[in-house]
C-alpha cells in the first residue's frame, strides 16, 4: 500500500543575520519552495528578485549598523500567486536610483519593480524597520530573470512604478 500524497508546502520562513553570505541561502529557500510547490516557471524571476531584495536589506543594515536579523517569508497569497516578503529593522526606506552603465549597484528596486506583478514597501506591523515585498503570478507571461536583467541594463529610462 502506498503512502498518501503529502500536501505541497505553502510557505516558508528564514531568519538570518544581516550578512551577505545569507543571500544564497535565501535564494535557495525560494527555489526549493517553488520546486516543491510545482511552479518551476516562476523560479528564475523569483530567485533574482529575492536576491535583490535580500541584498538591499543586508546593505541597509550594514549602512545603519543594524545587527537584528533579516526575515524572509515566501508563500502563496492564493493558489496561483507567490508572495515574497523581506523584513529588516534598519531605519529608512529603499530608494530607486538611476545608476549609470558603469555603476555596479543601484538596480535592485528597478529590477523588482520591473519583474514583479505587484510590489511595495511597508512600514506597518510588528517591530521597527520595513518590509519589501513582491508578488509573481503563476502564468506563462511572467518575464524571465534574463529578460528582466537585459531590459534593465539596456534601459536608460526611470521605470520605478508600483504595479498591482
Amino acid at each position: 500500500m502506498e503512502d498518501p500524497p503529502r500536501p505541497l508546502p505553502t510557505d516558508v520562513s528564514l531568519v538570518f543575520p544581516p550578512h551577505p553570505v545569507w543571500v544564497r541561502t535565501a535564494r535557495e529557500t525560494v527555489r526549493t519552495l517553488l520546486a516543491a510547490s510545482g511552479h518551476p516557471e516562476l523560479t528564475d524571476t523569483a530567485v533574482l528578485l529575492t536576491s535583490e531584495a535580500v541584498t538591499n536589506a543586508i546593505k541597509a543594515c550594514a549602512a545603519k549598523r543594524c545587527t537584528t536579523p533579516v526575515t524572509l517569508h515566501a508563500g502563496w497569497a492564493d493558489p496561483t500567486r507567490l508572495r515574497v516578503l523581506i523584513h529588516d529593522e534598519a531605519p529608512g526606506l529603499p530608494t530607486c536610483r538611476t545608476p549609470t552603465r558603469h555603476d555596479e549597484d543601484g538596480r535592485g528596486i528597478q529590477l523588482i519593480s520591473y519583474g514583479a506583478d505587484a510590489w511595495g514597501v511597508c512600514t506597518h506591523g510588528l517591530g521597527r524597520g520595513k518590509a519589501t515585498w513582491f508578488e509573481l503570478a503563476a502564468r506563462g507571461a511572467v518575464a524571465t530573470a534574463v529578460d528582466v536583467t537585459s531590459d534593465i541594463l539596456d534601459s536608460r529610462e526611470d521605470i520605478l512604478e508600483v504595479r498591482s
